[in-house]
């Protein structure tokens, strides 16, 4: 038997960083006091040069065959559109989102909708009575097992029993393996326990859908190297006080991160939202100032928001800036340029951003938008109704054009808005007259300000 080396090494609790010294502060995330001591064990170079050269072979890529496997459907058509279509067999994926975000509750809802399909759910966090009072409460029924447990040794002894099509474990900061010498939700459990499920997963052709915690600052809990060992790692955000939840992929090896998927709290569960312009934009009898409309763009679904913007004179001396739900630099930088380049006075003015429904848009065709909010409630002019806006903004004051206008366009005339603001660079390709809706093309952000409050 190869001999084994013994040897201690320090990790960072919540990065992963690790060191061959204990440090008071974290080089890599600058968190104080979070660095524990945990004993590795490592196989000799040697043998581990044996076993490699046992175990693979190169081969030339014209040699190299595969089939392709047809996608395992979770029933859930927001979950499957961020997948890419399914689950793909032997895929491992990580779920994280913040406590009582509504993880447990997204994928036990999917477990039990897929009826035709053998699962294994094990919780690490509930008892099995919680998750059956939580099961009642959602409905659905099926080949769904359920077991409560924390040892690898032992999951894996279930899964061989029950054989299933898809393997569910949450959380994995609450698995231990009798490998590694450290307590549950240390750097080395996770590494050890996710490179056991993800062996499973891939010699077994098995899906493993694993549930991770998040950090204070919103990221992964856990090392960087358990995001590289996954094949997806997903995102499940949103604002506890909004019914609204938002499922993102940060990292997808079967399809695309562009896309999102929405899904609206409720008594019995998540519902999804297969229309998400008709929540997020509000129901106003009357027209108030600051408020205009984006036309902006999640993967291949065109969405609509409503940009709320609050401008008032500065109480103390320093003047506030506040963005929910958007990027604070790109908004320091639309308020410099309608300073320079159109001339508003804002620098000593408070300035309040909001994105309507608590989401959060990254998407750069925002910013007419968001100028135009800022202005409206500047000189406290609504902005007329059943307008929207779908363009960027450039450093000049200039208006740039957009990726898939067309689509956006298309959207807005069958939401019912009149006018669409949009780049001249983008509608110069475009054939204006079959659109169901008066696109007005601009070149630079003062021609949008005197169409608008003129």
């Amino acid at each position: 038997m190869a001999a084994k080396a013994n040897r201690s090494i320090f990790f960072c609790q919540e990065c992963g960083y690790q060191s061959s010294t204990w440090l008071g502060r974290c080089p890599e995330c600058g968190k104080f006091g979070t660095f524990v001591e945990e004993v590795l064990q490592t196989a000799t170079p040697k043998q581990r040069s044996v076993n490699a050269a046992a175990t693979s072979a190169p081969k030339r890529i014209q040699d190299i065959t595969y089939t392709d496997t047809s996608r395992l459907t979770t029933y859930c058509g927001e979950l499957d559109r961020v997948l890419g279509g399914g689950i793909v067999p032997g895929s491992l994926l990580l779920l994280g989102g913040e406590p009582g975000i509504g993880k447990s509750t997204l994928l036990l809802q999917t477990a039990l909708a897929m009826k035709e399909t053998r699962l294994l759910y094990v919780s690490g966090e509930e008892s099995e009575q919680q998750i059956k009072m939580r099961a009642d409460r959602i409905g659905g029924g099926g080949e769904c097992y359920v077991v409560s447990e924390t040892s690898t040794q032992r999951i894996f002894e279930h899964v061989e029993a029950v054989r299933p099509e898809l393997l569910i474990v949450d959380s994995i900061q609450t698995i231990v393996s009798d490998e590694v010498d450290s307590p549950a939700g240390s750097v080395s459990q996770i590494r050890q326990c996710t490179s056991e499920f993800q062996h499973y997963a891939k010699t077994s052709g098995t899906p493993v859908l694993l549930i991770g915690h998040i950090t204070k600052d919103g990221t992964l809990a856990g090392p960087k190297v358990m995001e590289h060992i996954v094949d997806a790692v997903l995102q499940f955000e949103g604002d506890r006080n909004y019914g609204f939840r938002v499922l993102r992929a940060l990292k997808n090896r079967f399809g695309s991160t562009a896309e999102i998927g929405i899904f609206e709290m409720q008594g019995d569960g998540l519902r999804e939202v297969p229309n998400p312009s008709e929540f997020l934009l509000s129901q106003r009898d009357e027209n108030l100032s600051g408020a205009a409309i984006a036309a902006t763009l999640e993967g291949a679904r065109p969405m609509f928001i409503e940009v709320q913007s609050l401008v008032s004179s500065a109480v103390y001396g320093t003047p506030q800036r506040n963005a929910n739900g958007f990027d604070y630099r790109r908004l320091s930088m639309l308020l410099a340029i309608l300073e320079k380049r159109c001339g508003f006075k804002l620098a000593a003015k408070d300035v309040f951003l909001n994105i309507a429904g608590g989401i959060k848009v990254n998407d750069p065709a925002i910013d007419m938008s968001v100028a135009c909010s800022i202005l409206s409630s500047n000189v406290d002019i609504p902005v007329p109704p059943r307008i929207c806006f779908a363009a960027e903004l450039g450093l000049s004051g200039e208006v740039r054009p957009v990726s898939r206008v067309e689509q956006r366009i298309s959207e807005a005339g069958r939401l019912g808005f009149e006018r669409i603001f949009v780049s001249k660079y983008n509608a110069k390709n475009l054939d204006l007259k079959r659109f169901q809706i008066e696109v007005f093309p601009v070149g630079v952000i003062e021609d949008a300000f005197r169409a608008l409050f003129a």
